[in-house]
């Protein structure tokens, strides 16, 4: 909470001068000792976090997600909306407003959650300690037995982090009980094997390598229990994994942060959806001749731009060389953008790609964790789902799915420039807040942003196969908000919602089964990709209009990924300001 002394300093220096300029910079000053302030606190309250952003005071606490923790949580959030309350933010410059209602709204979202959304009871896959255990093993910031301290520390609260766990689920959704299950399972390796793996090759002594292996082994009997208890939970009438239009508006006002509601973003969705299948259609009458020569032409433009897809889909990396093929394609992109001048690449940071760990899976096929702004120099790695066990079948519509065209516009929206530059970016921005408040519209954004980015600047040589795949992938943005807001604020099933992933988006069978487990299990995020682009495609017209023939594209890159992970709608205030 804001102290008094800081709050009468505020507001002693709001009415002491007549001059602006003076009260701005005493204002900021103020408010940034707040925010220095709300940070650490924040860290307290919520360790998982602190730890993963790279502050590692609170490493070996894990909170119980009990009642206590809950209304701990509402206690926090209401008294630092009251101390906002005591701060006039027009009174800070432009930076820190924006760092004003990032704060403010990460408070109130937080209220929401806790009060009207209550997810906490109905979605057991949020109750999942693999994770942090995994981040603290995995990532170097500390010698390896301080670590492993941390850890032992950690690995006492465990059991009753569960035992919570089940006093608080009630009514959970389905699909969720079904991810929760399989996500738990999937981290058990990390105390059964990477944690003993790495006892062996520490200088921790026989007692303390002893008392963690105890602690694991009922932490591991603790996560197996809880997987047990969710097979077995039973439901007369399980919660419906849809939100609901009201739910919905609410929580991608909050989350999204956009300049417009959800349901403008849908019909401008749908009005793009329409005019990128216009411009498909246009590419494969053009390739029609070079890959069906006289062979008639299909009069409906679907249809035509099905079959031009599946024809150039064939040329796709072997099951067994997928990873690697990913791989294979960055140092291109890394030459490409240097030469254009695209954007300033830092060698220094290391970009690891890696098989996706299993405590992660089910809900994206390629991700990226990068460190926190702690952890600067930490490793970011490209995490890669693994088809190297599927059937044949399955691994081959991904495969189709995932082309030689495709994987190159993934590895650019994955990895550079799209979300690995950036999150570089954003570690490196003065604002810590903007940094550890990271608006997923924005980093989303950002990275379809540069897809379109790269192939306007002649990435793949304009050949017009690329541009064809990039709007089958471009779709998939566009259709993500589409389907999203059509289940969750609407009563999109299973087959409608598979019609437009496949028939009117030209997905593979296996991406758009993938897609609706995604959308059963997830809500709102899938409309931040859409979102953020629109409005970056937005940003650089009028920033276009204001500077002329000043404008370069380097520049404007730069000085929008200096504001670090801002919503879209601040950044642009700051960049259009006069």
């Amino acid at each position: 909470m804001l102290s008094a002394f800081l709050l009468s300093s505020l507001l002693f220096t709001g009415c002491k001068s007549s001059n602006s300029e003076e009260k701005d910079v005493e204002a900021d000053k103020v408010f940034e000792k707040y925010s220095e302030s709300f940070i650490e606190a924040l860290w307290k309250q919520n360790p998982d976090w602190a730890t993963t952003a790279g502050f590692h005071k609170y490493d070996s606490v894990l909170v119980i997600p009990d009642q206590k923790s809950i209304e701990s949580a509402n206690i926090f959030a209401k008294n630092h909306l009251d101390s906002l309350s005591g701060i006039n933010p027009k009174q800070l410059s432009a930076a820190n407003q924006t760092d004003f209602y990032l704060i403010q709204n990460l408070l109130k979202e937080s209220q929401w959650n806790t009060d009207t959304l209550k997810s906490y009871q109905w979605d057991p896959s949020s109750y999942n300690v693999s994770r942090t255990f995994a981040f603290i093993l995995n990532e170097n910031y500390a010698p390896l037995e301080e670590r492993l301290n941390s850890i032992k520390g950690r690995l006492v609260n465990v059991p009753e982090y569960y035992k919570a766990a089940k006093t608080t689920i009630s009514n959970p959704v389905p699909e969720l009980l079904g991810l929760a299950v399989d996500q738990n399972l999937g981290g058990l390796s990390i105390f059964e094997n990477d944690l003993l793996d790495s006892l062996k090759k520490s200088k921790l002594d026989a007692a303390d390598k002893k008392q963690i292996i105890e602690r694991s082994g009922k932490a591991v009997a603790a996560i197996k229990d809880y997987a047990k208890w969710l097979k077995e939970l039973k439901s007369d009438k399980p919660r419906s994994f849809r939100l609901g239009k009201d739910l919905y508006g609410r929580k991608f006002a909050h989350n999204i942060q956009s300049a417009y509601t959800a349901e403008q973003i849908y019909d401008s969705a749908v009005a793009r959806k329409e005019e990128v299948q216009s411009k498909m259609a246009v590419i494969s009458r053009q390739l029609w001749p070079k890959y069906f020569g006289n062979k008639p032409m299909p009069k409906d433009s679907l249809e035509l731009i099905g079959k031009m897809i599946d024809t150039l889909s064939v040329n796709h990396a072997k099951q067994q060389d997928f990873q690697t093929a990913i791989s294979d394609i960055i140092p291109g992109l890394i030459k490409f953008i240097n030469e254009k001048k695209l954007i300033t690449l830092d060698p220094t940071k290391p970009l690891i790609v890696r098989k996706e760990p299993a405590y992660m899976a089910g809900v994206a096929g390629a991700s990226i964790s990068a460190p926190g702004p702690y952890d600067k120099g930490g490793n970011t790695y490209y995490n890669v789902g693994s088809i190297a066990n599927w059937p044949k079948e399955k691994a081959e519509s991904y495969l189709r799915e995932y082309n030689r065209y495709i994987m190159q516009i993934l590895d650019i929206h994955e990895a550079i420039p799209g979300h690995y530059t950036q999150l570089v970016y954003a570690n490196q921005s003065p604002s810590l807040i903007k940094s550890l408040l990271g608006n997923g519209a924005m980093i989303e954004g950002w990275a379809v942003y540069t897809e379109q980015m790269m192939l306007e600047n002649g990435f793949g040589n304009n050949q017009p196969e690329m541009w064809l795949m990039w709007y089958k992938w471009h779709l998939r943005t566009v259709c993500n908000t589409i389907l999203d807001y059509s289940v969750h604020a609407g009563n999109m099933t299973k087959e409608e919602a598979l019609h437009l992933l496949i028939k009117e988006a030209f997905q593979q069978q296996a991406e758009a089964e993938g897609k609706w487990k995604r959308v059963s299990v997830s809500n709102v995020q899938l409309t931040s990709y859409y979102t953020g682009y629109k409005e970056i495609i937005d940003l650089r017209r009028d920033y276009k209009t204001k500077l002329g023939d000043k404008f370069d594209l380097k520049s404007f890159h730069e000085k929008f990924l200096s504001y670090g992970s801002a919503p879209v709608k601040y950044i642009k205030e700051l960049m259009l300001e006069k």
